[in-house]
């Protein structure tokens, strides 16, 4: 599919197999629903009052048009490829493009609430041997059933957004000691967006997954690494993951990630049968991690890439995690957001956090201006970017970028 707005045909990775929703204001301007086509914004508020879509894209946010459902979402997509594909509606729709470089894009939904899955089996692996040496890498729970907490969703922020240093109480040479975490940590991972509400008491079906997940996001778990170790035991995370979570500006829909679907890794001892599915929930989307110190902009070195990764390896997928989340009867609200966990290959270079990158700090990071990392220091921006598939059917997941301050 070509669209008559693209003129490189979508190998920029906003083509029109694509579309991603996001929110936008001009200056001055109030803040209004757009999609992403190649470097233009395409204001959907506009195309409602000229009487082109309907009224769930004329507000000022996503969750009106992710409670209208699945069969809602295909026809907005529709008409959306109509619009932006066919060359007979340019006049109509080119005064309602907008540079994307013109204009401020903020948090695309209203997250109802924030869980956080831990889902990579490598990762666990890692955090295991690196958090429990004397103990099994995995607990045997694991491989039964995805792993999760609840965060903070009042902590979910647009990329672009500083990222303030956490304070906390950590152990210091054997003392209890209140301040700045010294071990700053990022975590690459998908995020999900839930559309419709779902009752009180009734489960989610894995089966029906797809009709509650609107889309994907790239998602920064910001990790005070420190203040995590000395709080988790008994409960898990708590102040050491509570302070800010970085997302997209720009939310992929289900739709557009169909012909990437793959199956995903093979699970063992399979699953009880809620958590069971034929449907392959695996993504292939290619994902790299760079990070930019002060130095390095202060003299013009472009961010260095530290961890490249594929969404492939995951081994609890989106649909599990979904129907775990609600099978003691909780219910979604409209913008829910979840995440996958971070995501981690089987190589060094693959892992999607410091931690496991610098081997809980004992292996330092070079960076270009001759400086090291083992965790984030004040003024470094950490990017995270993915992509799917190649040429004109490319597709680029809106990038996570946050810079941390004192």
């Amino acid at each position: 599919m070509v669209s008559w707005v693209v003129a490189d045909g979508g190998g920029s990775g906003y083509g029109l197999n694509h579309l991603p929703y996001g929110v936008f204001s001009a200056s001055p301007g109030a803040q209004r629903l757009g999609v992403r086509i190649g470097d233009m914004v395409f204001d959907l508020g506009s195309a409602h009052e000229a009487g082109l879509l309907p009224e769930e894209c004329a507000a000022p946010s996503l969750n009106p048009l992710l409670a209208a459902g699945r069969t809602r979402w295909a026809e907005v997509r529709a008409i959306l490829t109509e619009l932006l594909g066919d060359e007979t509606h340019r006049d109509a729709v080119a005064p309602m493009l907008v540079p994307v470089d013109d204009v401020a894009l903020h948090l695309p939904f209203q997250p109802g609430d924030w869980v956080d899955f831990y889902s990579s089996e490598q990762h666990a692996r890692n955090i295991g041997a690196l958090f429990r040496p004397d103990a099994p890498d995995i607990m045997p729970n694991w491989r039964h059933m995805p792993i999760g907490y609840h965060g903070r969703a009042g902590t979910v922020v647009v990329s672009g957004t500083p990222v303030r240093r956490p304070h906390g109480q950590r152990l210091q040479d054997g003392a209890v000691v209140f301040g700045p975490s010294a071990r700053l940590d990022i975590e690459l991972e998908m995020g999900f967006v839930v559309g419709p509400a779902s009752e009180l008491g009734r489960p989610v079906p894995i089966t029906a997954a797809a009709d509650y997940i609107f889309g994907m996001c790239l998602v920064n778990d910001w990790s005070a690494r420190d203040i995590q170790a000395w709080e988790y035991q008994p409960l898990g995370p708590f102040l050491g993951k509570s302070f800010a979570t970085s997302t997209a500006a720009w939310v992929t829909p289900l739709a557009a990630l169909e012909p990437f679907r793959v199956q995903q890794p093979p699970q063992q001892p399979e699953p009880l049968p809620y958590l069971r599915s034929d449907e392959p929930w695996g993504f292939d989307i290619d994902l790299t991690v760079s990070l930019q110190s002060e130095a390095m902009r202060a003299i013009g070195v472009e961010p260095e890439s530290i961890a490249a990764t594929n969404f492939r390896h995951m081994y609890w997928t989106a649909a599990q995690q979904l129907a775990h989340l609600t099978v003691s009867g909780a219910a979604l609200r409209t913008g829910d957001f979840f995440g996958s966990g971070t995501i981690s290959g089987s190589e060094r270079g693959e892992y999607g956090s410091l931690l496991e990158l610098s081997w809980g700090g004992t292996e330092p990071i070079e960076l270009p201006d001759g400086s090291t990392r083992t965790f984030l220091e004040n003024g470094d921006e950490v990017t995270l970017g993915g992509s799917a598939g190649r040429g004109d059917d490319r597709l680029e997941l809106g990038d996570v970028a946050g810079r941390i301050v004192g």
